[in-house]
């Protein structure tokens, strides 16, 4: 049977090997393409590399040209320099020779000279020797008389100073000392307008007891105010030196007499700095640092010194800290149940006797200074601070350290004789008393002129039988102990809300502080005029210090100023302040009594 093909199917398939082949030749083209673009590639590649080793060999080239240009410059420039160099050792050859032959010269000149020199030396002492000798005596004797003249200076201001201290003790008068701080880095601010700069040193001390304040004002003549003070120091006295002239209080202390020491000034003057230190919260370690210690460690120490110098007295001292703030008196000291130290508000009171008291303050034991300072160290943190634009520590509150020192003398056996010795005075004055040892009610305002040397009503509130004008049937006395106080008194700085930029609940703080400064200024103000009435609870502060102000303790006022210009209007409040303290009159200080018993 015959085999039938199909034509198309054999066109279909020869189309179809075509097409096949077709795309073979095209896959062909494609894979050609590529290697052809590869191929530019790597000969644009080669071509790049080849014109960059041209370049860089043109540079080499370059760089060895102006390397031999170089070095046949320098080699020219050497030449001339060693040239130079020998025609300058040539010259220095010849002008050595000159100076050879000048100095030669110029020995020969100045022995002759020295020759002419002791010729006329010699005649001068022939003949002016007597009056060189009289002229050497004149000036020997001129600085001798110079030296007597300033140890007697000396010694004319220490008896005026002295003078003046016996005075101010009769009188009564409250101490006041300045201190001037140096300028400090906050002083030195920009001030708009054309005044005086506000770092300008206005206010200086010009002698020991003497602050001379420049009143600079735009357009009008310098205008010097002076205050005086009992003692005035600059800025450059130290830490010691403001101690030693308040230490001499501090002996009155075992004498019975009652001590306050405060601080006042405006904020960034250096009330803190004079009364605690540089660093009160820190352990003082070094001589440096000990130097930099304030009044209150300082007194601590001088206090327990004094002590231990009386070993035939009994004494026990115990430490108290407040501090008023916002017109509340708060005892840092008091603690919580659970052993913490928390501030807590106290009331205060006025006595029988007319005395302030605090109640339910608490009292801590010492037996030295550094126990002192540790427990006024672990307080000092619940003092309220705030910083302001002048100040970034400003204290809020008046902080009060009291040592209260309670006493046993064996001295009362002496005192015992003079208080003998005034009632048999008092015997011998037309008023008669008549005394039994059951009868207590004495009249203390007839009592008083007895022994007014020994008893005070603000120092010994309670009166003793054994103080009675009549006579005691037996003389066997037995002691008991005395108290006295030492308070010192950080106050508070008074602000301008302008100048610290504070807002907020801060201004009722800065508000509270200046009525209490001004409370006291206003206190200060009535003992001056001697009015009959003295506001003293217009404060709390006030109330709180009435027996320091107004009673019979010794009380100093350590004024601290800034000297710029900037807080020239506070400066000046604060030395009115202290002008107005001097003219206060207390009542004399008088001696504690030593309570007896009359057995």
């Amino acid at each position: 049977m015959p085999l039938f093909i199909n034509r198309d199917q054999i066109f279909a398939h020869q189309v179809h090997l075509l097409e096949h082949k077709l795309r073979s030749k095209e896959e062909r083209i494609l894979e050609l393409e590529t290697e052809n673009a590869i191929l530019h590639l790597r000969l644009a590649e080669s071509l790049g590399k080849l014109r960059r080793d041209h370049e860089e060999d043109a540079k080499s080239e370059t760089h060895r040209q102006l390397q031999s240009n170089t070095e046949k410059i320098t080699q020219s420039a050497l030449v001339k320099l060693l040239s130079n160099v020998q025609a300058v050792k040539q010259d220095l050859s010849e002008l050595f020779a000159v100076y050879a032959s000048f100095a030669s010269e110029l020995e020969e000149q100045s022995k002759q000279l020295l020759e002419k020199v002791e010729q006329a030396s010699s005649c001068l002492n022939g003949h002016r020797g007597d009056e060189f000798q009289n002229l050497q005596d004149r000036a020997a004797a001129l600085e001798r008389s110079l030296e007597e003249e300033k140890e007697r200076c000396r010694s004319e201001r220490q008896k005026r100073k002295e003078l003046h201290n016996a005075l101010v003790e009769l009188r009564g008068n409250i101490r006041v000392h300045c201190r001037v701080r140096p300028v400090l880095a906050f002083d030195h601010v920009q001030t708009s307008g054309s005044g005086p700069a506000s770092s300008e040193e206005v206010i200086s001390a010009i002698s020991d007891d003497t602050v001379m304040v420049n009143c600079l004002k735009t357009g009008m003549p310098v205008q010097n105010k002076l205050f005086e003070f009992e003692r005035v120091h600059g800025p450059d006295d130290s830490q010691n030196a403001v101690f030693e002239e308040v230490k001499s209080l501090l002996t009155s202390l075992l004498d019975g007499y009652n001590v306050c020491i405060m601080a006042y000034g405006q904020t960034g003057s250096g009330k803190t700095h004079t009364m605690m230190g540089s660093q009160p919260l820190e352990e003082h370690s070094g001589m440096q640092q000990e130097v930099q210690q304030g009044i209150i460690p300082k007194a601590a120490a001088e206090l327990f010194r004094l002590i231990s110098e009386k070993p035939g007295q009994s004494h026990a001292v115990e430490v108290s800290v407040m501090e008023v703030y916002n017109n509340e008196v708060f005892d840092l000291l008091a603690r919580d149940e659970h052993g913490n130290a928390v501030g807590q508000r106290r009331d205060i009171i006025t006595t029988s006797s007319g005395s302030s008291q605090v109640t339910g303050l608490t009292y801590e034991p010492v037996c030295n200074a550094s126990e002192v300072m540790q427990i006024i160290s672990s307080v000092l943190k619940l003092r309220a601070h705030c910083p302001t634009l002048v100040h970034t520590d400003s204290s809020r509150s008046h902080l009060i350290v009291t040592l209260t020192i309670s006493s046993k003398s064996p001295n009362a056996l002496a005192l015992a004789r003079r208080l003998q010795s005034a009632k048999m005075d008092m015997q011998r004055s037309s008023h008669k008393e008549w005394w039994s040892p059951r009868c207590r009610r004495a009249n203390p305002a007839a009592r008083q002129p007895s022994y007014e040397l020994f008893a005070s009503p603000a120092s010994s509130p309670c009166p003793s039988p054994s103080l009675s004008p009549c006579p005691s049937p037996r003389h066997s006395i037995s002691q008991t102990e005395f108290r006295t106080k030492l308070q010192l008194v950080d106050l508070a700085g008074s602000e301008c809300v302008g100048m610290s930029g504070i807002s907020g609940a801060a201004l009722w703080e800065v508000s509270c502080i200046n009525r209490s400064l001004s409370a006291l200024s206003d206190v200060l103000g009535s003992l001056a005029e001697q009015r009959p009435h003295v506001p003293y609870r217009n404060s709390k502060l006030t109330h709180l210090l009435q027996d320091t102000i107004g009673g019979d303790a010794k009380l100093l006022v350590m004024l601290c100023v800034s000297p710029t210009q900037r807080f020239i209007t506070e400066s000046l409040q604060s030395l009115g302040f202290g002008t107005r303290a001097r003219q206060v009159q207390k009542t004399p200080p008088r001696r504690k009594n030593h309570t007896l018993k009359v057995k």
